[in-house]
């Protein structure tokens, strides 16, 4: 099932079948668990305290059921076979690496100057842009998809810091709009492949 590009031998389909089941859990629990980060930081930004709860309520068992139904019973295989690139483990390492340091750059920078109103469009814009070498490396095409969503978000939370929307409301649209858009792509691959 699945197909280095350029590895002779990978064993048998019950491994591939395998692995490509274990990487689409792995990858729904992940986005499951930053989605929830994105929306507690979102609803942290909410003017209602009661809207912020309701956010929060309803955040938990959205990431749940995305990965129950990753770890179902009856999950079927991918739907096509997955071409992983040599070195894609390593490759996929060090994408993370750059983005965490991306990540801790930006808040730095935004802080140090004063404007912690750009941290959540500048990691929005940082995470989404982390998507694009991931859809390669994982062979996953809705991670384009992710990536395309999550640098929109970025650009409309700069608009809307432009247009002097306060601190908190930027951190409210960005955060949900990426929780939104993270919550989006885990159920994709959680039930599609």
């Amino acid at each position: 099932m699945i197909q280095p590009t350029s590895s002779p031998s990978w064993g048998s389909d019950a491994e591939c079948v395998a692995l490509t089941r274990t990487l689409r859990r792995r990858g729904t629990v992940v986005l499951s668990v930053f989605a929830l980060v994105w929306a507690f930081a979102g609803a942290s930004g909410l003017a209602s305290s009661g809207a912020a709860l309701a956010v929060g309520i309803a955040a938990v068992p959205l990431a749940a059921v995305a990965v129950l139904l990753a770890y179902r019973k009856g999950a079927a295989p991918s739907p096509r076979p997955v071409n992983l690139p040599d070195n894609w483990a390593r490759s996929v390492g060090i994408v993370n690496v750059v983005e965490f340091a991306a990540i801790l750059a930006v808040v730095a920078a935004s802080n140090a100057s004063g404007h912690p109103a750009f941290v959540p469009p500048a990691v929005a814009l940082v995470v989404g842009l982390h998507f694009f070498p991931l859809a390669r490396l994982y062979d996953q095409w809705q991670y384009r998809v992710t990536a395309i969503a999550l640098s929109a978000v970025a650009v409309v939370g700069l608009a809307l810091i432009a247009a002097g929307l306060s601190d908190e409301g930027v951190r409210a649209v960005v955060g949900l709009a990426s929780a939104a858009t993270l919550w989006a792509t885990a159920y994709h691959v959680a039930v599609r492949g």
